[in-house]
């Protein structure tokens, strides 16, 4: 009998696959790389195709590592990045490259559902969040606005997780989670809501059906495991939106354990047995992964994605010479090692909006920027600036969290925050409660191995193979006089933003 799962996560720099056994053991996982590309200021794209073709060399890769045959594959999870939109003609090819989840182009269709929907509130009442440039639905709308002849070409919208997944069954199908991030789900309902779609004179048969993530969709084909050197007739599940199957690998399926995930983006992500209030819409109000639950969490567009960006521009001749992807790591290290010996107090404030920023502050054109600089600041002050600008960020939504009702107990840490014991000691101070780390870094690629094997009967539900997974490695427990001082800091810098703020629309004309 099968007692291997196989969970791939199609991320925003490059796809992870990891097999995982019937006791919830990672046995290997590898990743390969897949390009982006930026055609234009403030626009994301990476072609479909990409993501198979480093879906399939990841697999064999982890197949090999974990020294794995075919028939030992009893079932296969995605998650995937968010809110892309990959558009399908009737034979189920691409008509043109993905808009991503941090593609900003679409500020006027968001002002145009928004119109449509009756106003931000009525938007909010139907589907329970707020218009955002990164959300499929806006996307389809600039298709049908800016590309009017591949729009009649139209037949299918697919996430990109999703995407994959009808490569491997020929199923157009996806998950709650997921669906909930196009702006067309009915959240509360987890359908899609025929009322909006209505408003914006979309069919409803340009949209997958909606499965509940550990639910069996299709099997694998022939092609397909020839592709990934498996076999025929796998069963695959619907998987999860990476922030949901992240949750699921971190073990946040109950209330009171929230995670924190820095990888490009950083995410507060928080379980929920109803659906959570947005009414303000500063969060993102979803489906959980975990069938029957729902969660809440915040978004920063530019959290690992401003340290890698100041790897880049920083330290470009050290990197230019880190060879390897060991290399490139240590490189991180390094720069977080200078980060933590500068000086503490030395004033300067990051702004870490690269590329725009949905959450604290939902603004496409906001911009990055180091304020307070002197002749006597050095590079360890810089990058000291990005690791606190990110982790501030990612304190004020805990702090919304906390001011809807949700409750925090603990903090779980993931992605490359997770790491380091200075950034994770930052975090927790930043957040005012203990910050741990899990024995296990996979998250997303984890979750989605899990629940496979929930769909495959391996596990008799997703918060049961959730908690046989996660194991806490430290724990890092918040310092109540450095509570205070990040507090401040995070006041200094929100209210830096308020005066910038009036600046960015220039920059978005």
């Amino acid at each position: 009998m099968a007692r291997l799962f196989l969970g791939i996560d199609i991320g925003t720099s490059g796809t992870k696959a990891l097999i995982l056994d019937d006791r919830a053991r990672v046995r290997a996982a590898a990743t390969a790389a897949h390009p982006i590309f930026f055609p234009r200021p403030g626009w994301s794209e990476q072609r479909p195709d990409d993501w198979w073709t480093s879906a399939c060399r990841a697999t064999r890769i982890a197949l090999r590592k974990a020294r794995a045959a075919a028939a030992d594959i009893g079932g296969i999870g995605l998650s995937g990045q968010m809110h892309g939109s990959v558009f399908l003609d009737a034979r189920g090819r691409a008509l043109r490259p993905a808009l991503l989840w941090n593609d900003q182009r679409t500020a006027a269709e968001c002002a145009e559902i928004e119109r449509r929907a009756g106003g931000r509130e009525a938007l909010i009442r139907l589907v329970r969040n707020p218009a955002l440039t990164g959300y499929q639905a806006p996307k389809i709308l600039w298709l049908r606005n800016h590309e009017p002849k591949l729009f009649a070409r139209l037949h299918t919208v697919l996430l990109p997780k999703d995407y994959i997944n009808f490569r491997l069954t020929g199923a157009r199908r996806t998950d709650v989670s997921d669906a909930s991030g196009t702006l067309l789900l009915d959240v509360a309902g987890r359908r899609w809501s025929t009322e909006l779609l209505h408003k914006l004179e979309l069919d409803p048969a340009l949209l997958p059906s909606v499965a509940e993530s550990p639910d069996v969709i299709g099997e694998l084909t022939a092609a397909a495991a020839r592709a990934l050197g498996l076999r025929a007739g796998v069963p695959v599940v619907a998987g999860a939106g990476d922030q949901a199957a992240a949750a699921v690998g971190t073990g946040v399926v109950r209330r009171g354990i929230v995670s924190a995930t820095l990888g490009t983006s950083g995410v507060v992500f928080a379980y929920s047995e109803t659906p959570v209030p947005n009414d303000a819409g500063l969060l993102q109000s979803f489906c959980h992964a975990v069938p029957g639950a729902w969660c809440v969490f915040g978004c920063m567009l530019s959290a690992g994605g401003s340290l890698q960006w100041a790897r880049e521009v920083l330290y470009a001749d050290r990197l230019a010479a880190a060879k390897t992807d060991a290399a490139r790591d240590a490189l991180y290290r390094a720069m977080i090692a200078e980060a933590a010996a500068a000086p503490d107090d030395a004033g300067v404030v990051f702004h870490p909006y690269l590329t725009g920023e949905r959450c604290p502050y939902p603004h496409p054109h906001a911009r990055a920027a180091w304020l307070g600089l002197t002749r006597a600041h050095g590079r360890g002050t810089l990058v000291r600036a990005v690791l606190e600008g990110i982790t501030l960020g990612m304190g004020r939504q805990v702090e919304i969290m906390r001011s809807l009702g949700v409750p925090i107990r603990e903090v779980r840490l993931a992605g490359g925050g997770a790491r380091n014991a200075w950034w994770r000691q930052l975090q927790a101070d930043a957040y005012g409660v203990p910050c741990v780390a899990m024995k296990s870094e996979e998250g997303s690629a984890l979750g989605a191995a899990l629940l496979a094997a929930v769909g495959a009967g391996a596990f008799r539900s997703v918060p049961a193979a959730s908690s046989a997974a996660a194991q806490v490695q430290a724990t890092h427990r918040p310092r109540v006089a450095r509570t205070r001082l990040c507090r401040a800091r995070g006041a200094r810098a929100r209210e830096l933003y308020e005066q910038l703020e009036p600046h960015y629309a220039r920059w978005g004309r």
